[in-house]
């Protein structure tokens, strides 16, 4: 699954953060605009300070850092009066690494497994949770459909298994037939399409009651709603 620049940006970002948090640096400021003359000329993504109370221009590169980068930290943290730290994924190539000693440039190293596994894993997991929360909602907000007896005693036989194989003995079929309900459920918009494993068919049909109840009481506020205005 490929992820945008911008997103492996903001990614490796908050990694850097934690990690600096975690190493006992202070993070002072994000995003510290830096000025000549009231003139922005720069921007640094964090000011941190040590434990010794020194302080950071700190830089976030999201791939390995090379000499323009070094110098641009460097000149970044010496218009800030302050010292330079790049937290990157390595060095370019050796003149970058000799150029960041000669200028005293302090850089933490990450592993390509580290920052490339963990902003897409943090990626596709939020991806996926907003997916999950919008297929639930969208589910909650639409109308109750109406059910037959046959199907209400399907979906209360669900409700009270464990597994399908309980349910079918439930219903006296077996579970391929089951199934074959689950599948008429679906088409009618009972179930919701999403929900393929037995789990989250099971959980689905607990917001349907959840739902179907939700739905009962607003339309009887809204009858007695519309009594009061005609009593008005």
């Amino acid at each position: 699954m490929g992820i945008s620049g911008v997103a492996r940006w903001k990614a490796s970002e908050r990694i850097a953060y934690e990690l600096l948090v975690s190493q006992g640096f202070k993070v002072l400021e994000k995003h510290k605009k830096i000025l000549i003359n009231n003139i922005e000329v720069g921007e640094v993504d964090f000011i941190v300070e040590d434990r010794n109370g020194e302080r950071y221009a700190a830089e976030v590169k999201a791939g390995k850092v090379d000499i323009t980068g070094i110098r641009q930290a460097y000149v970044n943290a010496l218009l800030l009066k302050m010292k330079p730290l790049i937290i990157c994924k390595g060095y370019a190539d050796d003149n970058a690494k000799e150029l960041a000693r000669e200028l005293g440039v302090k850089v933490i190293q990450l592993s390509d497994i580290f920052l490339v596994e963990s902003e897409e894993l943090e990626i596709i997991v939020r991806e996926v949770v907003e997916d999950v929360l919008i297929n639930y909602l969208t589910y909650m907000i639409s109308e109750p459909p109406q059910l037959t007896k046959e199907y209400e005693g399907i979906i209360e036989a669900i409700l009270a298994s464990p597994n399908p194989h309980e349910a079918s003995r439930r219903l006296k079929t077996d579970v391929d037939a089951l199934f074959k309900k689950i599948d008429e459920l679906r088409r009618l918009g009972i179930v919701p399409r999403w929900a393929k494993k037995y789990t989250s068919i099971k959980n689905s049909l607990q917001l349907l009651k959840v739902k179907k109840e939700l739905f009962g009481l607003m339309k009887e506020l809204l009858c007695e709603l519309r009594e009061l205005r005609e009593k008005m």
